[in-house]
């Protein structure tokens, strides 16, 4: 059996995609640019809130500097607003304490700067004992990267070979495979299963209890 998830946040454990939406709308009106459709934003997100003004904004408005002000109004708004429509996906907070209950040790493996990280996990999970939480940090590369899993590898003291990683995305795909962990791939995120499988996911799972299956499971 594996002894440590490490989870993805958005479109993992929670569906963040229209607090994001909005606070990107938000950064951009606040700047002159074009809004965009929530409908939008999940071929946006993934690679880090930088990367997701870089891409909402128009094509010849990505420069640093307008990227770091629309930047600034998106967190501004976003720390304020990233509980208002925010919600756990369908079985996750029964299968996190599940595995709490069962010795399993959980982990959050973001691409989301630290700060909402740690904010937004507390606010739905305050009751999870998890052995790290980690976003965005400063100094530390994003996803597909794999720097974020071997921090958490280190607090967590298991070895790659009793991890699962998993998460919605290529980005997490990439991660796991980068990381040489198994993965997991989840069906109800912001991405297809297309991607999924474009990403050499070693599972696909369509509920969130069949992951707690393949974690007690014996080899």
């Amino acid at each position: 059996m594996k002894k440590l998830v490490i989870f993805d946040l958005d479109g993992t454990l929670l569906n963040t995609i229209e607090d994001l939406g909005n606070a990107a709308n938000y950064a951009l009106s606040q700047n002159g640019y074009p809004t965009h459709s929530l409908a939008s934003y999940p071929f946006f997100v993934g690679n880090g809130v930088r990367n997701l003004i870089r891409k909402a904004l128009p094509d010849d408005m990505r420069t640093d500097s307008i990227i770091e002000s629309s930047l600034k109004d998106f967190k501004e708004y976003y720390n304020e607003h990233n509980t208002d429509c925010t919600k756990p996906y369908d079985g996750i907070e029964e299968l996190l304490r599940n595995l709490q209950d069962n010795g399993v040790k959980i982990a959050v493996a973001s691409n989301k700067y630290q700060q909402a990280t740690e904010k937004i996990i507390a606010h739905y999970f305050g009751d999870i004992d998890f052995v790290a939480v980690y976003g965005q940090r400063e100094g530390v590369n994003v996803k597909p990267d794999p720097s974020v899993v071997f921090s958490i590898l280190s607090d967590a003291k298991v070895p790659k070979s009793e991890v699962l990683y998993v998460g919605d995305s290529g980005v997490d795909m990439e991660t796991a495979r980068r990381a040489c962990v198994d993965s997991v791939g989840v069906t109800w995120g912001f991405r297809s299963e297309k991607e999924l499988n474009e990403y050499h996911a070693d599972m696909i799972v369509n509920k969130a209890s069949d992951i707690f299956d393949i974690v007690m499971k014996e080899n």
